[in-house]
């Protein structure tokens, strides 16, 4: 399995898992990307490789809108790399305030917040027991919900994963009338191969039964020691309730060592954003775009 040195790279694949996994587990990072199974599912959406710079593993990628970046190198002489690749013109994107500092205080960067892409980092105990007044919104709705249906929690399995696909596809359905941005599909064909991959992928997760029939599944991973990352929740949107019921119950039966939740970024899409803060995130994580000043290499 060997990787090429920069500028050359090889694709991602699912034979990468345990030499990531193993990086990962030393680096303990705080952004929701460095999993291998994000980069994993999304490696097509952001074509993701891996290069090596002298001894740094580096994952380079590309954005939504083509343009080529890389993430912070998960191994070796950090600052070697992340040096050559700006000086290549190439943009560094997911840097957070503990890799900017020592990495990143030369005069000719710019370094720029990227709001859309802060992670929102939570109390896992606060999503499972929703207390207090400022939770009560969420009771009432998940209260309304199951005060009017019978359902069961289960732990997601092989099989769940027709009925899981089916949803995904109505949820598709639904939603797909009033969202057609790039963004939308690579994260809808993401989450089925979630769906179709969970074991090797490592992950876990639980569906929400009615009458037989899965109405919601939420899939997740732990991201470091002391925190879990939520990267897919669906459910019928004809359920109101439902997605408060799914969230506090992946929060209350997963990960219950983990003292934080990671639920990603919000893209900059407002009523994700209205949802997202509402639940009173106890840190935004941010992350920095950095580039050479003015485009000069």
């Amino acid at each position: 399995m060997e990787i090429p040195s920069y500028p050359a790279a090889v694709p991602l694949t699912i034979a990468h898992k345990a030499l990531l996994d193993e990086l990962f587990a030393g680096l303990q990072p705080k952004i929701s990307e460095l999993t291998f199974a994000n980069l994993y599912l999304f490696r097509a959406a952001h074509n993701y490789g891996l290069t090596m710079v002298e001894d740094a593993l580096v994952v380079l990628g590309k954005g939504y809108d083509g343009r080529a970046y890389f993430l912070p190198p998960v191994s070796g002489a950090v600052q070697d790399a992340v040096d050559r690749l700006l000086d290549d013109g190439l943009t560094l994107y997911g840097a957070d305030e503990g890799f900017v500092r020592p990495y990143l205080q030369r005069a000719d960067l710019e370094v720029v917040a990227d709001r859309d892409n802060f992670d929102y980092l939570y109390l896992r105990s606060d999503l499972a027991e929703l207390p207090g007044n400022r939770y009560h919104k969420k009771k009432n709705r998940i209260n309304y919900f199951a005060n009017r249906h019978s359902f069961s929690v289960e732990p997601y399995g092989d099989n769940y994963r027709p009925g899981a696909l089916a949803l995904l596809d109505e949820w598709h359905r639904v939603h797909s009338q009033t969202d057609s941005s790039s963004s939308y599909s690579l994260e809808l064909d993401a989450a089925r191969e979630a769906l179709l991959l969970v074991e090797k992928l490592g992950l876990q997760g639980l569906i929400v039964l009615m009458e037989g029939k899965v109405k919601a599944f939420v899939l997740g991973e732990k991201l470091n020691d002391d925190t879990s990352v939520c990267h897919f929740q669906k459910a019928d949107p004809f359920l109101d309730g439902l997605y408060q019921l799914a969230d506090r119950e992946f929060n209350r039966l997963l990960f219950t060592e983990c003292t934080y939740v990671n639920r990603e970024q919000d893209l900059g899409e407002a009523n994700l954003r209205e949802s997202k803060l509402s639940y009173h995130p106890l840190e935004l994580v941010q992350k920095f775009r950095v580039s050479l000043k003015d485009g000069r290499r």
